[in-house]
């Protein structure tokens, strides 16, 4: 990364975070030669605990990208932490609401210009009992569409070790195994230039989810489980595997 392009605050964020966040975690990191060293990306991850976006946005900084995300407005509204989010070039999204047309637009805008969007699928952190990825929203497939840029798929295990959302448990100790791994771009040449019907959104939707999933079996061990729908906890049935 050319160190120069950032401003005053993104530095200033840089030096307050990953200081304790090298200190707390002890780094399995692989794939960055699947991030595009420049031009607009989307950075698709899964999102299992409130602790990843520290891990994920050292993980996409020591890549050498900027990392920007989408995260919930309610969040931008926090004294001082807000305002360096806005500083920081980072993207409110405006849940339920009419203005979550905005968060698109200014996601598009940040791919268009050459930047790294970090995006998670599910939209909230996974509420699959043992915290693999759930069924993803559409927003991905959206900017894919709106952009061409090219999804690459990074999955994380480890953070729920720093804060569980199961049990709200938070751990701070040194050296806590942390793993983000990147893989190839998802393959949704099939969808190029596609109207994003809601079959369409669906499917690309699912490709992206079914890809974080394996990526993540890969990291686990073992076989990963259909991917998971909320759904499926009140009708107890299991998801259908868009896969298989």
């Amino acid at each position: 990364m050319a160190r120069r392009r950032l401003g005053f605050w993104s530095r200033f964020v840089v030096c307050l975070v990953k200081p304790p966040m090298t200190l707390l975690t002890r780094r399995d990191w692989r794939g960055w030669e699947h991030i595009p060293a420049e031009g607009g990306v989307i950075l698709a991850v899964n999102h299992v605990s409130h602790a990843d976006p520290f891990t994920t946005a050292h993980y996409v900084y020591d890549s050498g990208r900027w990392p920007q995300f989408l995260g919930k407005e309610s969040v931008f509204r926090i004294p001082v932490a807000g305002k360096l989010l806005h500083w920081c070039r980072q993207i409110p999204v405006h849940r339920g609401t009419a203005d979550a047309v905005k968060a698109l637009d200014a996601a598009v805008e940040a791919v268009r210009a050459g930047g790294a969007v970090v995006i998670y699928p599910e939209g909230t952190t996974t509420k699959e009992p043992d915290l693999w990825p759930m069924r993803g929203k559409t927003g991905v497939a959206r900017l894919a569409l709106a952009t061409g840029a090219p999804v690459i798929p990074i999955a994380t295990w480890g953070p729920e070790k720093i804060f569980d959302p199961r049990t709200k448990k938070i751990r701070l100790l040194p050296k806590i195994p942390v793993s983000l791994w990147a893989g190839p771009p998802v393959d949704l040449s099939r969808w190029a230039g596609a109207e994003p019907s809601a079959t369409v959104l669906n499917e690309m939707t699912d490709a992206v989810m079914i890809r974080l999933r394996d990526l993540l079996a890969e990291i686990r061990g073992g076989q990963a489980p259909p991917i998971w729908s909320p759904a499926d906890r009140d009708a107890g049935t299991d998801a259908k595997d868009g896969a298989r």
